[in-house]
């Protein structure tokens, strides 16, 4: 997966959003697991994984919260 800039990701449609979502979880689930068994040789993909996560997940809410309001911003 590639990090991408909260820029690049307002461009992404509402299902590729999703789609990295899943995508981000998952490897973020793999990657805690490769931790916990001391097999994760890069930790910091951790931090980010984490950091990707949460831009999608913002910008998923300031879509929805545009799409509520009607897309008046």
């Amino acid at each position: 997966m590639i990090s991408l800039k909260a820029s690049e990701i307002r461009e992404l449609s509402p299902d590729d959003i999703i789609k990295r979502l899943q995508e981000a979880r998952q490897e973020l689930f793999n990657l805690r697991f490769q931790h916990a068994t001391g097999a994760l040789e890069n930790t910091s993909r951790l931090k980010l994984v984490r950091r990707e996560l949460a831009r999608l997940m913002t910008v998923q809410g300031d879509q929805a919260q545009e799409q509520q309001e009607g897309g008046t911003r």
